[in-house]
């Protein structure tokens, strides 16, 4: 058996290519939409991708299964548990196998046996292996977004991004009676999951790619509390990061179909002269140049985001999935980040542009500059009772402290959540996060709707050492 992980370190993604060796045949799980690596994997190995599966409908990227299904003829496998409300709609349309709890399927002389784990999601299913030429005793589980190193998958995403009202704790007993399950499993199992450290898919995700079942159960804080229901769905509830604003129409389109794509035709790199004629109404520039680049001076309207995690989780709740875009980025990386766009489901690609085409295009362009202030600044506007003061951290970090009056409302929810904001006006809106970087991010977004935005350097970190030393002196 060949075992071969593919990682996104920006979605901190986990795709798996297993192949059988004596039969030359390969199946990808939880495949990301732009499938030609697993293709070019494959024929590294010599083999040849014929089968596709899922362990859920993903919330966070978008499905290849299809494109799989479509490039290579790719027997799809899904599956047939949580109701008809969570069936994979798309496949009927393709060569497909819909699974139950228990049932198996084979891969030349690879065995795979669905488990059906609800509560991340009803439809949840991990995926037991067994290299039968080796042995008859399974190898690991592909867990998908049930079982994580050092974490289990979110209950809560049903009622907060697909509005399933009472969901969140009844999903939560479902994940406990998995769970239950989960740790009678062999200890030596391999545990192979769909996300690492930095997915909004569970909190506190460890940074290792891979564990054993034996290691989860004595090492997971959530398996922890299984002997104790209560106290498990305290755990699991409690803090979990506010995710970003995509994943709800992710998991639509991933139930009902994925658009093809076609990685050939590559967006125009676009000279000068196109960068100064772009209609700044119409097209939103996404800038992910360094900070105090943008923050001198940048395209009107222009959404910033910082690189790595944070560009899909700020740009999928900033942009709208048909909206034109072009992206302004080094020339050295854009191509990833065309890929975490079109992972995201954002395909109205219309241009890349350099730094350098937009410094020769800038004086011919509506610029402007980022407002900025240090927390000493805020300190003062606090003293003088400013009420237009906006805290975009995550709940847990608001419940731990805040600056007084600050509205908050977490980075990735703003779009949703205008109406709570003070209204926009002549005056500055202060806005500020843990450090100033998702607030840089925010008040990009901010700028586009009206506000007069001033991000905070340092954010609530230096802020709060100010205001502690004045409280001591």
């Amino acid at each position: 058996m060949l075992f071969r992980l593919v990682y996104d370190e920006a979605l901190a993604h986990a795709s798996y290519l297993i192949g059988c060796q004596r039969t030359r045949q390969a199946i990808v799980f939880d495949p990301s939409r732009d499938v030609d690596q697993y293709r070019f994997l494959a024929s590294m190995h010599g083999l040849r991708i014929t089968a596709t599966a899922e362990t859920h409908i993903h919330a966070d990227f978008l499905s290849g299964c299809g494109e799989l299904a479509r490039q290579c003829q790719a027997h799809v496998y899904v599956s047939g548990e949580g109701g008809e409300e969570w069936q994979s709609r798309w496949v009927k349309g393709h060569d497909h196998t819909v699974l139950r709890d228990g049932d198996t399927f084979q891969l030349g002389g690879i065995q795979f046996r669905a488990i059906h784990t609800p509560g991340h999601t009803p439809e949840h299913l991990i995926y037991e292996i067994t290299d039968q030429p080796s042995s008859d005793e399974p190898l690991g589980l592909i867990t998908g977004d049930f079982v994580f190193v050092g974490a289990l998958g979110r209950p809560d995403l049903l009622e907060s991004e697909l509005g399933v009202a009472g969901a969140r704790e009844a999903s939560a007993r479902q994940l406990h009676a998995s769970a239950t399950e989960f740790i009678k499993f062999p200890e030596y199992l391999q545990v192979w999951p769909a996300h690492g450290s930095g997915s909004s898919c569970g909190k506190a995700l460890g940074a290792v790619p891979q564990s054993t079942v034996g290691y989860e159960c004595r090492a997971n804080p959530q398996l922890a509390h299984v002997d104790d229901q209560d106290a498990f769905i305290q755990e699991i509830l409690a803090g979990q990061p506010a995710p970003p604003l995509y994943f709800a129409r992710m998991k639509a389109c991933n139930r009902d179909g994925v658009p093809p794509m076609n990685l050939d035709s590559a967006p125009t790199i676009l000279a000068p002269d196109d960068a100064a004629a772009l209609d700044l109404d119409r097209v939103t520039i996404i800038d992910a140049r360094p900070w105090q680049h943008y923050r001198a001076r940048h395209a009107r309207g222009a959404l910033w985001s910082a690189p790595g995690a944070w560009f899909p989780a700020s740009v999928g709740s900033f942009v709208e999935r048909d909206q034109p875009v072009v992206l302004l980025i080094d020339g050295s990386v854009a191509e990833q980040y065309l890929r975490l766009l079109y992972r995201i489901g954002i395909d109205q690609i219309e241009g890349v542009m350099t730094p350098e085409v937009f410094e020769a295009a800038a004086d011919r362009m509506e610029t402007e500059a980022a407002q900025e202030i240090d927390a000493h600044g805020l300190q003062q506007q606090v003293e003088a009772g400013n009420t237009r003061i906006v805290d975009v951290r995550n709940p847990d970090e608001f419940e731990r402290g805040c600056v007084p009056n600050a509205v908050h409302v977490p980075y990735t929810r703003l779009a949703e959540n205008l109406d709570k904001l003070p209204p926009p006006g002549d005056e500055p809106l202060l806005v500020h996060c843990q450090a100033g970087l998702r607030s840089a991010m925010a008040m990009s977004f901010l700028c586009r709707h009206g506000y007069r935005p001033v991000n905070i350097a340092g954010g609530y970190g230096a802020w709060s050492q100010i205001a502690s030393r004045q409280i001591h002196s």
